[in-house]
């Protein structure tokens, strides 16, 4: 792991989104609840805190880091079709907290997938990326 004992501790936040794509009947099942494995925006939502909090034990050179607050939102697309996962992770620490919120869209994704592949194995996980970091002595990132 970097050393970062000489940095100072502040505040720092970082937003992530993944998307997974799926057919505009699968959306409709999943946005009416009729998913035999139940709510999809609460158990996705849920699992995205979780696996932010679990971070350092995935990701093997992550340091753990006492995160302040963790939102994960789930937002049905008819566009995509599909779904939007956003996390926005934060903290008061020597390191960011990228890595927290990427893995918490990741995981939420994962468990979208899960819950609607009974209906369709051929949706597709999207567009995991950071949309924005802010603190420390790298600065700020928005992407465009």
């Amino acid at each position: 792991m970097v050393d970062v004992a000489g940095k100072p501790e502040s505040e720092r936040t970082a937003i992530a989104r993944a998307a997974v794509l799926m057919s505009p009947e699968t959306l409709g099942a999943a946005r009416a609840g009729d998913l035999k494995k139940g709510d999809l925006r609460a158990a996705a939502e849920l699992a995205g805190v979780m696996a932010a909090k679990r971070t350092a034990e995935l990701i093997p050179l992550c340091h753990p880091l006492p995160l302040t607050q963790i939102v994960v939102e789930l937002e049905f697309s008819e566009e995509l079709p599909g779904v939007e996962i956003t996390a926005s992770v934060r903290t008061v620490a020597r390191t960011g907290v990228e890595m927290e919120a990427l893995t918490a869209v990741s995981v939420a994704a994962l468990t979208v997938y899960d819950m609607i592949k009974g209906l369709e194995r051929g949706a597709r996980i999207s567009d995991i990326r950071l949309l924005e970091k802010h603190g420390g002595s790298s600065g700020d990132y928005v992407a465009e």
